[in-house]
């Protein structure tokens, strides 16, 4: 691997142990951090020198097709009543349209914008597999390999998990319209799943996990089976809507997290997506089991899923990380703001997520590195020897973050500053993103502008 810069001085980088000043990171040749000195006060000799040094993010939940989607499902139905289950019918609309070509420049300029936004990795919750119509391409993996392609040119970290979707609800009803393009049983799946295995093996950066849509959309029987294929993560989305829970306790008599719990090993390995409609019994299971909660605020919010039980679930020191979903808006602080956000206005209280050792942007910042390097299997989150270089620098051009110290920096940078988007990312060592532009900027944007006019007339 061709590591552009072997040592990067930070004037203040956020280490394991808290704020650290004059410090020096080496990279090795394979992107690994192979030294951290701290408070150097000799003359620097580094190849990079930053203001402000954080460790990179991981997005743990990203469907990227639907990037396209954004702002285009903000008018109200004819039938009125808005909801999630309205808004995934004009999601099918979209699915009748949509070529592999087109799918590979949407996730290409979606991955470019988490990269610019402090993203580093993605867990791709991929359950687009089909042709349109629902036959099967030639190659079973066609799908699930231009979004790898374009995971290639991004220079992104992605975790593939390639969703099991094999019927219309818990009664087993056939699936139609869009749904037909997400279609895998266990047999077909397992074929998708060693392809897959094949193509991962081009580069470093691929990892694989398995995924279950929901316990709405696939049997018991078969959960179990795609838990079999892999050591890898295991993600699901759990507890949604409010519909959703209530055919699953109809049907199962319990709600979802607490059937998880009763019915599988839920574990390290596990990530439950959203959670938004959790009892404090399920919040409490969840929060001490070693799983993560994937929390997609900012599409939480766009969909009217509700607000996940924050307040409970920190003070039992459950783990969570931070994902994109649909990618209306790619931002990682507006997801962490959106989370704090919606925990004051749930239980009228300010600096819901933070302790007495931790201000809220910290402890939110901290928190997501921590779940997200889990959600995903990734060796990174922390500014440590043995850790993947995976970095990001702050704009030094406000002047009140330029004035701030330690904590008040992330919360400045999360909750009030308008430059947002990172000055700077490596991934493992290599800049991706410089003077806030993913390196390839000007040809992505441009593939990405005649894909969507393209799409636009065709809707």
């Amino acid at each position: 691997m061709d590591i552009i810069n072997k040592h990067i001085f930070a004037k203040k980088a956020l280490l394991p142990n808290g704020w650290s000043n004059n410090v020096i990171i080496e990279i090795d040749q394979s992107g690994l951090i192979s030294n951290v000195t701290e408070n150097n006060n000799h003359k620097v000799d580094a190849d990079l020198n930053e203001e402000i040094i954080l460790p990179a993010m991981n997005n743990l939940h990203s469907h990227s097709f639907q990037r396209a989607m954004a702002g285009l499902t903000e008018a109200r139905s004819p039938q009125g009543n808005d909801n999630f289950w309205s808004w995934r019918n004009l999601m099918y609309q979209f699915l009748d349209v949509l070529t592999p070509e087109e799918i590979y420049s949407i996730t290409l300029f979606s991955q470019m914008e988490m990269l610019q936004s402090g993203y580093v990795g993605v867990g791709e919750f991929h359950y687009l597999h089909n042709q349109i119509g629902g036959t099967k391409y030639d190659n079973i993996a066609e799908l699930s390999e231009k979004v790898l392609e374009a995971s290639e040119e991004s220079g992104i970290s992605i975790c593939l998990l390639p969703v099991v979707y094999e019927r219309g609800g818990c009664d087993n009803r056939e699936l139609e319209g869009g749904q037909l393009r997400f279609h895998n049983n266990i047999d077909t799946f397992e074929e998708l799943y060693n392809q897959i295995k094949v193509f991962l093996s081009k580069n470093e950066n691929f990892s694989l996990g398995v995924a279950a849509h929901s316990l709405r959309a696939v049997k018991n029987e078969t959960l179990n089976k795609i838990i079999d294929l892999t050591n890898g993560p295991i993600h699901i989305h759990a507890a949604e809507q409010v519909k959703e829970v209530e055919e699953i306790k109809s049907f199962y008599k319990m709600p979802p997290v607490e059937f998880l719990f009763e019915n599988f090993d839920i574990n390290k390995r596990w990530c439950l997506v959203h959670c938004t409609q959790m009892s404090e019994l399920e919040t409490e299971l969840l929060s001490k089991s070693g799983a993560v909660a994937g929390l997609c605020p900012v599409t939480e919010a766009n969909l009217g899923d509700g607000i996940f039980n924050g307040f409970q679930y920190n003070e039992q020191k459950g783990l969570y990380g931070i994902g994109t979903d649909s990618n209306i808006n790619i931002s990682l602080t507006e997801e962490l703001k959106t989370f704090e956000y919606s925990q004051r206005l749930l239980n009228k209280k300010r600096a819901v997520i933070s302790n007495q050792k931790q201000s809220t942007g910290r402890k939110l910042f901290d928190d997501c590195l921590e779940g997200g390097a889990r959600a995903l299997q990734i060796n990174n989150g922390k500014i440590q020897k043995g850790f993947n270089a995976d970095l990001i620098s702050l704009p030094n051009k406000n002047n009140e973050l330029d004035g701030l110290k330690d904590d008040k920096i992330l919360d400045y940078w999360i909750f009030a500053s308008r430059e947002n988007d990172v000055l700077k990312l490596w991934n493992k060592g290599k800049c991706l993103v410089e003077n806030g532009k993913h390196l390839n900027f000007d040809d992505i944007q441009s593939n990405y502008r005649k894909t969507i006019k393209n799409l636009q007339e065709k809707l």
